[in-house]
């Protein structure tokens, strides 16, 4: 990844900052996904390296230029992730708790690989499921089971 950032930069008269590289750094060594926020606090805390914010979301639209970085919007939260290993996968959100987990999914990546598109060259896809996770559909079954037991009987006529 540093090579495709350094070749990018000098291509385009760019200057090698140490923050692009500690940021790339950081993402890369960031396991799933991320906001700004937990990237800055990695940079910071960790790497002992602050930047402003500014410089983080500029960097961070540079990578995903260049496909190192992929942002995804998960109801109504921007993350983040590196992709440069792995730029066609799968995610389940729950929409209860908002849970992600990437899930692979041979057959939905063959289907994308064989599907022919006009004029469009393929680079990767990310594909959305919703629904909800087993915590959260195991806590709606709970509730429901105490509220029927809550309701009082009501009499049947005869």
């Amino acid at each position: 990844m540093h090579q495709i950032l350094s070749d990018y930069l000098e291509l385009n008269n760019y200057r090698k900052t140490p923050e692009r590289f500690a940021i790339l750094d950081a993402v890369y060594s960031i396991n799933g996904h991320f906001t700004l926020d937990e990237l800055s606090a990695k940079l910071e805390d960790e790497c002992h390296f602050p930047v402003s914010r500014g410089t983080l979301y500029n960097t961070l639209k540079l990578f995903m230029e260049l496909r190192l970085v992929m942002r995804h919007r998960f109801q109504g939260a921007t993350k983040y992730e590196a992709c440069y290993y792995n730029g066609c996968h799968s995610h389940q959100v729950c929409t209860i708790c908002g849970k992600v987990v990437e899930i692979k999914s041979p057959e939905v990546s063959a289907a994308i690989n064989d599907l022919h598109l006009k004029r469009f060259r393929k680079d990767g896809f990310s594909l959305y499921i919703y629904g909800v996770c087993s915590a959260c559909q195991a806590r709606l079954t709970r509730k429901k089971g105490n509220e029927t037991k809550q309701k009082p009987q009501k009499e049947k006529k005869q």
